[in-house]
């Protein structure tokens, strides 16, 4: 795992007062304040409220050195963390006050627990006393949340707050990282204590693997070697570990074609010819074929979900399995692996490296098996038809060449999610986020808005440092117009701290993808998927927010409105794209089919991109 990942940040120089140094009590709330501190933590996205209202006080008094960001909604909150952390590897962190205030944050939560993020939530509550009382605001989140946080504390005793902060932070960002949430009673917050950091954590059971069993991972060289039509498939858990640049490596040595997921994107740069893309339900034609034909399979850091195997008992059907995963759970969970290996994806791959052909002896020639795969590649490429309408993956790909690839692109859920997964060309690790395992519309908003902190945080620090640091990449949130208005109003905050995110809204006055399976699989019956009537001007909704907004109806206008928004340094900046209604995604495989069985689209290359 990357140190952002599995070590504590280090405690600031200063100590945090001369009050706390002394041993003095201190009040719960400050306690926390000081907790955050030491961990490190840069951002908390937060919203006040009559059970936290002692923390915000002592915020106000004290003038932590993390940024507190007042959000619109708990929900965007939770999201904004998720943002923060998939853009820069570190704990995301909520502040929320008891009962709708923590329940607000569910979604969030659940969405983080799908994906693998870490963040920490803290949830006021009612004073101890009262706890089961049905007392006002009082909700029992740490039962709410039971099955989707990876663990959950409910302070009682002032005396062990800042230990639960430091153990929830250390279980939040290693092993498989997750949500962790941290219920606290008002009474708790008010109570007095003095402010004790533990150097260490020690967690009786909570434990993880890093190194690989050796005598796995001899077998796992061994069938690398033996294969004649290997296939990397590459998961989140890649990025999680920071093995992107190992794996690429790899790959690049062995000349084995490597596929990932949708969290797996810009582990592997899809710009080398080894990339097939993504694979799974709208993953790439050739893609699918490779792995319905490869005889050797490598999973890394990938948990071979339903969207990527589709029917089980179909999918691979010539291929051993090699899995490498750091959550026991996982393996064998939904495919069985012939080579099972637990443990840290960097660690296993840096000790396979060196068994591996190319490393001790000449590469195998795998040519026989690239020549097909380009012949997939040639056979049903992804195309898109230029017809004088303004299509989607026409916006995706201009978004691609303005940036040349180098951005974090924020994508929401639904066709807008896929388009950008298919179209975008992911180059680096740490520059596509969304909502998988959820599948969360009103994701990418405050997402964007959390990565963006983080994106100009790194950028402060180095200009602080003076260091040559590569220049902030941009932050793009790509949206639909359904999903888009879920949590809109997070752009008053995009605005009020002049976050330069470039909002895309791939407007098609539909719910696109529940109208594509509509068309497609319930005799175009558009039942409750037409957003013509409710819809607002989204231009004039970006300038109520003090917003610049930009207006696209035409394929000839698209690079010409991009570059109008790439001249707006200073702040967002929102741009509509009045898109084809009946636009689809494509290749796609129907529910309960076989990857094999795809549904795509032939064009006259002379009418496609």
């Amino acid at each position: 795992m990357p140190d952002t990942l599995t070590q504590n940040p280090p405690a600031p120089e200063s100590a945090p007062t001369d009050r706390c140094s002394r041993g003095v009590p201190v009040s719960g709330a400050e306690i926390l304040i000081r907790s955050l501190e030491a961990e490190g933590v840069e951002f908390v996205f937060g919203y006040p409220g009559g059970a936290v209202i002692k923390i915000y006080d002592e915020m106000h008094r004290i003038g932590p050195q993390f940024e507190h960001v007042l959000v619109r909604h708990e929900q965007g909150a939770a999201h904004a963390a998720e943002g923060y952390a998939k853009a820069t590897g570190n704990v995301g962190t909520v502040l929320v006050t008891s009962g709708p205030g923590a329940t607000n944050t569910v979604t969030g939560i659940a969405d983080a627990y799908m994906d693998s993020i870490p963040i920490v939530v803290f949830t006021g509550q009612v004073p101890t006393k009262l706890i089961g009382n049905d007392a006002f605001q009082e909700c029992d989140i740490i039962g709410v949340t039971r099955s989707i946080t990876k663990h959950s504390f409910l302070v009682r005793d002032v005396r062990e707050l800042a230990s639960t902060v430091k153990k929830a932070y250390h279980i939040a960002r290693t092993g498989r990282p997750g949500p962790v949430v941290v219920d606290l009673p008002k009474d708790v917050i008010a109570d007095s204590a003095p402010f004790e950091w533990p150097e260490h954590v020690t967690l009786r059971g909570y434990d993880f693997v890093g190194r690989g069993e050796k005598g796995q991972v001899a077998l796992a060289a061994r069938m690398i070697a033996e294969a004649e039509r290997p296939l990397f498939y590459v998961g989140g858990g890649t990025l999680i570990s920071g093995a992107g640049e190992i794996v690429t490596r790899l790959a690049r040595m062995t000349r084995i074609p490597v596929t990932t997921t949708l969290h797996g994107l810009g582990a592997f740069p899809e710009t080398d010819p080894l990339s097939l893309g993504m694979l799974g339900m709208h993953g790439t034609w050739y893609a699918n074929q490779a792995v319905q034909h490869c005889d050797l399979l490598i999973a890394v850091g990938a948990r071979f979900d339903d969207r990527v195997t589709g029917k089980t008992d179909a999918w691979a059907p010539h291929a051993r399995i090699i899995h490498i995963d750091i959550d026991p759970a996982c393996i064998s969970k939904n495919i069985p692996a012939d080579c099972p290996i637990l443990g840290d994806v960097s660690t296993v791959l840096e000790q396979l490296e060196p068994l591996l052909p190319g490393a001790s002896r000449a590469p195998k020639d795998l040519s026989r098996w690239h020549r097909q795969i380009d012949t997939w590649k040639a056979e049903c490429p992804l195309a898109w038809k230029r017809d004088g309408k303004l299509r989607p993956q026409h916006v995706v790909e201009a978004l691609r060449d303005r940036t040349g690839g180098h951005a974090i692109v924020v994508s929401d859920v639904g066709q807008n999610q896929m388009w950008a997964a298919q179209h975008f060309t992911y180059a680096e690790p740490r520059s596509h986020i969304t909502s998988g395992g959820l599948g969360t519309m009103g994701f990418s908003l405050p997402a964007a808005m959390g990565a963006a902190f983080g994106v100009r945080a790194r950028a402060e620090r180095g200009q602080a440092d003076d260091t040559q640091a590569a220049p902030a990449l941009p932050v793009i949130s790509i949206n639909g117009d359904g999903g888009f208005l879920m949590n809109v109003q997070e752009l008053g905050v995009i605005a009020a701290h002049k976050l330069p995110v470039k909002i895309v809204v791939l407007n098609n006055s539909f719910l696109g993808m529940v109208r594509q399976w509509q068309e497609l699989f319930h005799g175009e019956r558009y039942s409750h998927t037409d957003l013509t009537p409710t819809n607002p001007d989204f231009v004039a909704l970006a300038a109520a927010f003090g917003i610049p907004g930009l207006r696209c109806t035409s394929p000839d206008a698209v690079e010409a409105t991009i570059s109008k928004a790439w001249d707006i340094t200073d702040g967002p900046v929102l741009m509509e794209f009045r898109v084809v209604t009946e636009e689809m995604v494509f290749p796609m495989v129907p529910a309960g089919a076989a990857t094999g069985d795809m549904i795509v689209q032939r064009f006259n290359p002379e009418n496609c991109a």
